[in-house]
């Protein structure tokens, strides 16, 4: 089946994955979320019996947004995401039960969504585990209400997929105000995955940006589901943390996601997020303030100017490395 309207519908067909029967790449796949009382509705293609296709070049990329009274928002993000120039596009939107018009947005746009459902929550992070727990793609990625992706994102990041098997990775950092105006990109340096297990990043090293990181579905594999529902903030930074005990997070020079800022976020609220990050974070040692002021002055530099020092470094640290008794 094929629509050419949008990039959630023109890859369709009524053959249902096997995920849905069958567990794939050590991960369970919910075709909906279990039904209870409190679920006040759902729908989508899904639900319709109308699934998604996808081959090994070109991977189904399942994109998740949860949201609660977001309805100044949302709009945006769908249009980006169903806006997508890339075929093989899964979206998936957790509403916790929303009272300010956003179930008429979704409604509005459920054509175009794979699945949807609303239904009050315990926060957002136990809505994104609803979103993973149903997502069926290769590569799986989220997006909050408000921040949106650039229309060749997802065709972007199946190509970095296909070239470099990269199983987690993110790109440029970038941020928008509230007209939906580009202000500020920046290229990170790197993400050492030690460092991000002793919660360094977004403190005392730049951050993450969630809104350009994609990963392999397999990485959510042994995820301690229930520990992240419990989070209220700090889930972005548990995800990282689990998946660096599996990969390294590699930087690509691509512009994939962008993040608005606007009032009333989560991450205002910097005090109690870094209060969660640090009840599961790995206590530091006394080597990691050296490899902390080595990772910082990379960061400091304009990245002409990175790219030429950390030349030299390699080179002088292979030199040492070959003196050095291990």
């Amino acid at each position: 089946m094929y629509d050419e309207r949008y990039a959630t519908t023109r890859r369709l067909t009524i053959e249902k994955p096997i995920c849905f029967d069958a567990p794939v790449d050590g991960v369970s796949t919910l075709l909906k979320t279990p039904d209870t009382d409190q679920k006040i509705a759902e729908g989508g293609l899904r639900l319709q019996g109308l699934y998604k296709t996808h081959s090994e070049n070109r991977p189904l990329i399942t994109v998740i947004t949860v949201v609660y009274n977001g309805a100044d928002y949302l709009e945006d993000t769908i249009k980006s995401v169903i806006g997508q120039t890339y075929d093989h596009v899964e979206y998936i939107i957790v509403d916790g039960g929303s009272k300010d018009g956003t179930l008429e947005i979704i409604r509005q746009y459920e054509h175009a969504i794979d699945y949807w459902v609303s239904e009050p929550d315990k926060g957002m992070y136990d809505g994104l585990a609803k979103g993973f727990q149903t997502a069926s793609g290769t590569l799986i990625c989220y997006l909050n209400a408000g921040d949106f992706y650039l229309k060749e994102t997802l065709l972007t990041v199946s190509e970095i997929y296909k070239d470099t098997g990269f199983i987690w990775f993110t790109g440029l950092r970038s941020v928008c105000n509230e007209r939906n105006v580009i202000t500020g990109v920046d290229l990170p340096f790197r993400y050492k995955k030690e460092l991000i297990r002793k919660g360094f990043y977004g403190k005392l090293l730049p951050f993450i940006q969630q809104e350009s990181t994609f990963w392999h579905k397999k990485m959510l594999a042994g995820l301690d589901f229930d520990a992240f529902r419990t989070l209220k903030l700090a889930g972005d930074y548990f995800l990282w943390f689990s998946f660096s005990k599996k990969s390294d997070l590699v930087v690509v020079k691509a512009q994939l996601g962008v993040f608005k800022i606007h009032g009333g976020q989560l991450s205002e609220s910097l005090d109690c997020y870094w209060r969660e990050v640090n009840s599961f974070k790995e206590r530091s040692k006394t080597w990691t303030l050296f490899s902390y002021i080595h990772e910082l002055f990379f960061w400091v530099l304009s990245p002409g100017v990175r790219k030429y020092f950390f030349k030299i470094w390699c080179y002088y640290d292979s030199i040492l490395n070959k003196w050095i008794v291990k």
